[in-house]
């Protein structure tokens, strides 16, 4: 080693060189030894690593990691071993690297046929019928044998939104029990004032709207789609809600009895036939003021159903920390570990697997990329670091959910999430896109980690699909827990401008949710690195950060936090 007095051409007598030493120390003191050790878990994260992950997780053997089947198994062991290697403990609570979350299969075989007529029609009335799969999509709401829809009257709500914060009631305290609610997908976005403009909100999201009509008492809902509002084909619509759906065994809340949507094509035609323009009838839909319109149509159908109890599970390690005010504090990286399983037919090319290779083998790749470099270069974070992931997120983010209601560590002891969802696949980028960007401390992070690349932070560029609602992030901002989600940049250098964005779409209509989300050699995963580094030092930088991470005031999750802390001090005690 060199000699540090010889080394600045200084020779000092042997007295002053115990003061120099210190000088030393103070200089390249523990900030700075964390701050080497950050940067060796950054320069550890290698491509190999990420692809060899992607590929196994993607692999037909895992049949599409289908919530509850065969493959679900291997991945939840394969997680569950790496953990192990990389000398992961269990959570304390669990005694177990895994969390169980018990669900209901429902597999829903809905009528072929949609007729409507009108309200008390004779038998020779004119109907009108819609086709299944090509025209709607059907589900059964709850988990039951047989469900059934008896001459229920239809009533367009709008968006089927009550938002008091915004003086805003698609209902009016119409009476709405036993209807069929038809609603727009999306929330209103004209008035740059409400809802967040052209930014979609939670009440924009399809589970809300299933849950607002479940309140009204609705026998069933049908959602308009358009690939606008949804951010993506109606095929998406197909795959992801055909087959098996899963809820958690032991929700709570009101439920109703069909759930389903309409292609644009099929409800234009509906509403003719009722005697209205959709056109007109969504324009009325934009204002305060608006109400429930009778549809005066009915639809009778049914839904058999085969109902199942499954279990899927959460995989948890723990990096201890090593502060003894702080280690009982957790850091959590977190990826879902599912997609959506084996289809019931086989396509043209006799694949019948949904690899879900992007969505989201990329994701859990990444986190245990992460796990690997941060474990080899030694770090010793002050708070301890949760590496989580979660299952069913496919099937309404059912895993972090159940997390989050279950919690193995209080939530008011998480000190701050990074949750990855579906990694850049097209090389390294300019920028880095921040989903929820303005919402918590953690921009603060996210900045100067990406000023050190030498990258720009933007927000949402496609704020109207609402991804900050769409993956398991949302499941614990709601109790309380400040997250940093990216998205891919579509700056990507050395190519055309819009030449990014171009390809995402291009990937969304093509593979987003199909068979055709399969493991590709030729994806250029520099800039996912990039982003993993960019994503390790945030997580670790929180974990020694002197407070947890907040959100910024006014935020909708803010009262949360608060709850959420409260109550783990009150435990605590």
């Amino acid at each position: 080693m060199l000699n540090p007095v010889s080394a600045m051409g200084h020779s000092l007598p042997i007295r002053g060189l115990g003061c120099f030493l210190i000088v030393i120390v103070c200089l390249v003191g523990p900030d700075a030894t964390q701050a080497q050790s950050i940067e060796d878990a950054q320069r550890r994260i290698q491509e190999l690593t990420l692809r060899s992950h992607i590929r196994f997780l993607a692999d037909d053997l895992l049949e599409g990691r289908g919530p509850g089947s065969n493959g679900d198994a291997i991945t939840q062991r394969y997680l569950e071993t790496q953990f192990q290697s990389m000398g992961l403990q269990p959570v304390d609570t669990l005694r177990s690297y895994r969390q169980a979350v018990p669900m209901l299969g429902v597999t829903s075989t809905p009528d072929k046929v949609w007729e409507f007529a009108p309200p008390k029609s004779d038998a020779g009335a004119e109907k009108l019928q819609l086709r299944y799969f090509e025209d709607f999509i059907a589900v059964a709401g709850t988990p039951a044998p047989h469900v059934e829809l008896n001459s229920a009257e239809l009533v367009f709500v709008g968006y089927g939104i009550q938002a008091p914060e915004y003086d805003w009631d698609d209902y009016k305290g119409v009476d709405l029990k036993g209807k069929v609610l038809v609603m727009m997908n999306n929330d209103p976005e004209k008035d740059p004032d409400l809802f967040g403009g052209s930014k979609r909100l939670y009440y924009g999201r399809w589970d809300y709207k299933y849950e607002s009509g479940s309140r009204q008492g609705a026998v069933g809902a049908i959602i308009i789609h358009t690939t606008p509002s949804a951010g993506y084909p109606f095929t998406v619509i197909q795959t992801s809600w055909t087959g098996e759906e899963f809820e958690l065994r032991d929700s709570e809340g009101p439920k109703m009895m069909m759930k389903g949507w309409t292609t644009e094509d099929a409800t234009r035609k509906l509403f003719a036939f009722a005697g209205f323009n959709l056109d007109e009838l969504r324009a009325k839909a934009e204002s305060i003021d608006f109400r429930p319109i009778p549809l005066g149509l009915t639809l009778t159908t049914k839904i058999e159903c085969e109902v199942r109890e499954r279990i899927t599970a959460n995989v948890f390690g723990v990096l201890q920390g090593t502060d003894a005010k702080l280690a009982d504090e957790h850091v959590v990286f977190m990826a879902h570990h599912d997609h959506i399983g084996i289809a019931i037919d086989r396509d043209a090319r006799g694949d019948n697997i949904y690899n879900g290779a992007i969505d989201n083998a990329s994701g859990t790749a990444s986190l245990l990329t992460i796990l690997k470099a941060v474990t080899e270069s030694g770090f010793k974070p002050k708070r301890s670091i949760l590496f989580a992931a979660v299952g069913a997120e496919e099937q309404g983010l059912l895993g972090s959910k159940y997390m989050a209601e279950h919690p193995p560590i209080p939530n008011g002891k998480l000190a701050a999430l990074i949750n990855m969802d579906g990694m850049n696949f097209l090389g390294p980028t300019k920028d880095v896109q921040v989903i929820g960007l303005g919402k918590s401390s953690l921009d603060r992070l996210v900045n100067a980690a990406a000023q050190r690349q030498n990258r720009t932070v933007v927000g949402d560029l496609e704020p109207s699909k609402g991804y900050y609602y769409r993956s398991d992030q949302f499941s614990l901002a709601k109790v309380g827990v400040p997250a940093v989600y990216l998205h891919s940049g579509q700056a990507v250098r050395n190519k055309p401008e819009g030449w990014g964005k171009e390809q995402l779409q291009k990937w969304t209509e093509k593979h987003y949710h199909q068979r055709s989300d399969e493991y590709d050699p030729s994806w250029d995963l520099e800039g996912a690195i990039e982003d993993l580094q960019l994503l390790t030092e945030v997580g670790l930088e929180a974990a020694n950060a002197p407070e947890m991470q907040s959100w910024n005031p006014g935020d909708e999750f803010e009262a949360a936090r608060r709850d959420a802390i409260s109550q783990s001090h009150a435990e605590r005690r």
